[in-house]
């Protein structure tokens, strides 16, 4: 997972509105003007890594809550975390720091 580790936690960065639909949900960035679909695997890993208190929660979480591979998993987990950081959604506390 690029630069984050296990022992980090992710938050919506300030200017990002997350809204949950039925199934699915969008985010919307705010100072870039620009929306994103999430489907409901995407939604619910989102949820998943912002409750959590690090990653490495959420990733112990998702692999007991889906029928997928540790490194599909990771594979999956690494890939999206990398399009919400470039899309400027969320942000990595530093680790230790739970607040944000």
């Amino acid at each position: 997972m690029n630069e984050v580790n296990a022992s980090q936690k992710i938050v919506l960065t300030k200017d990002t509105l997350f809204q949950p639909l039925e199934e699915d949900a969008v985010l919307l960035n705010l100072e870039r003007e620009q929306y994103f679909g999430l489907d409901e695997v995407g939604t619910r890993m989102l949820q998943v890594m912002l409750e959590s208190p690090n990653l490495g929660a959420a990733y112990e979480a998702l692999l007991a809550e889906y029928e997928v591979t540790p490194g599909r998993l990771e594979a999956d987990m690494a890939r999206f975390l990398d399009e919400l950081l470039e899309n400027g959604l969320v942000r990595v506390l530093p680790d230790g720091d739970v607040a944000g």
